[in-house]
């Protein structure tokens, strides 16, 4: 052992944030502003489409499924992945295929070829977000893990957000297809600043081994003048007794890890239900395209102010039980929009309380996967979460197709969607009775 060893564990721990973390965590947004534009684009654009080419509510569901199958098939081979090959290269990837192939959707000819492109948009986008929270977990402090993750995820409902208010300008003013180029282009633009500033995680190198110069040039930018020559590096508590995925599938495991999938599949199932088909039930209750698309917006807004809450009240409070509170709530404000007027105004309101207790929960919900599993198997845990939740995901394509083709209503489908989010908060609240929360690294 040198004479100058190096626990980077602590390191991070202990000192506040650097500039160069602060880089790291805006990188990490934006990557997940532009995921959660693309993910949400095809509900802002569905009531275009349906009326340019006439297609019917099973065939907006096949498309949107398509990204969710995408979605779904990506996060879980993502995951396992970069515990192998390191988190930067598969983020990279990811943001470049998801905006290549968004880009060719714009230039689709017909709902074959747009449900095609919209598959192999899914699998970039579903590769993205847990590898990017497992990034920005492991160059974060502990004591602050919680928010800073909420803080980045709150990137997903301001872009999705941001996509509602700029379809309902383009749309009317060039087009669906603009949307779509909009969502390409953006993601593409980020790359080349990728490569040069987005670092490898310093956990990750320590696990396997990496030289160490190339662990010190990243230690340096973290905290300037702490490093020597002959530094060593090495994480507290360090074992790796089991591979990723079995350590995510046995004890003491297993059971927080089925209720991580069980609440996130139920909370995917929701806000994916009613993020693609809000806009459409809104315009058949007899508002404008534009009214609809601003409502959604509204939904997506309050996600990130409540992403911003949620995360604060984790890092205060029981993790699990902080979210399934907010779930509940959300349960009550969704029933709020199945019983309240077609109102623009009311139903913006409405929208954005449900998005504040919805989105922020699922937001999260990548907090608390994080905090639950140690480094070398953060990324396989949380992209298993992403990857069962993004199967929710699609059943919510099927099964919102289904409820506007028997005609329901508004007010049905949303007292329905109530029900989902009070089994959430119930599968939390029996992760935290059972002791299986986990507010720091059991492992490094």
């Amino acid at each position: 052992m040198s004479s100058h060893a190096m626990d980077v564990r602590t390191l991070i721990n202990n000192r506040p944030l650097s500039r160069y973390q602060k880089k790291i965590i805006a990188l990490c947004f934006t990557i997940v502003a532009l995921d959660g534009l693309d993910i949400a684009i095809m509900g802002f654009i569905a009531p275009a489409l349906r009326m340019e080419w006439g297609v019917s509510h099973h065939q907006l569901g096949m498309v949107i499924s398509a990204a969710l199958i995408g979605l779904a098939l990506g996060a879980m081979f993502a995951g396992p992945m970069a515990d192998r090959f390191g988190r930067r290269v598969i983020i990279l990837s990811s943001v470049f295929f998801f905006g290549f192939w968004t880009l060719l959707s714009a230039f689709s000819a017909n709902i074959e070829q747009l449900m095609l492109l919209r598959f192999l948009t899914g699998l970039g986008l579903g590769a993205a977000m847990p590898n990017v929270s497992t990034l920005v977990s492991e160059f974060s402090p502990e004591k602050r893990r919680s928010f800073i993750i909420t803080v980045v995820f709150c990137g997903f409902t301001f872009g999705a957000a941001a996509g509602g208010f700029a379809a309902s300008w383009l749309i009317p003013s060039f087009g669906w297809h603009a949307v779509l180029m909009l969502g390409g282009i953006l993601p593409l633009m980020l790359v080349p600043f990728l490569l040069k500033m987005l670092p490898e995680s310093v956990r990750f190198l320590i696990t396997t081994q990496a030289a160490s110069s190339r662990i010190r040039a990243i230690v340096e930018k973290l905290a300037p003048g702490s490093t020597e020559m002959d530094t060593q590096f090495q994480m507290s508590r360090h074992t790796r007794q089991r591979g990723a995925m079995q350590l995510v599938v046995t004890r003491p495991y297993l059971f927080g890890s089925c209720m991580l999938w069980g609440s996130y599949f139920m909370g995917l199932f929701l806000v994916y239900l009613i993020g693609s088909w809000l806009p459409t039930l809104v315009k058949d209750a007899g508002l404008t395209v534009a009214q609809a698309a601003i409502i959604t917006a509204m939904y997506q807004a309050g996600g990130t102010v409540g992403s911003l809450f949620a995360g604060w009240l984790m890092d205060r409070i029981n993790a699990n039980l902080a979210l399934a509170v907010i779930y509940f709530s959300g349960a009550v404000f969704t029933t709020a929009i199945g019983l309240s007027p077609a109102h623009a105004a009311l139903l913006s309101a409405i929208a954005f309380c449900a998005g504040f207790c919805l989105n922020g929960a699922n937001t999260g919900m990548n907090a608390l996967s994080a905090n639950y599993y140690p480094t070398h198997a953060r990324a396989t845990g949380s992209s298993w979460m992403h990857g069962i939740g993004r199967i929710g995901a699609i059943l919510s394509a099927f099964v919102g197709a289904e409820m506007l083709t028997w005609g329901w209503s508004l007010t049905q489908v949303f007292l329905t969607l109530a029900i989902p989010a009070t089994l959430t908060s119930l599968l939390l609240l029996a992760k935290s009775a059972l002791g299986y929360q986990r507010q720091s690294d059991p492992l490094p």
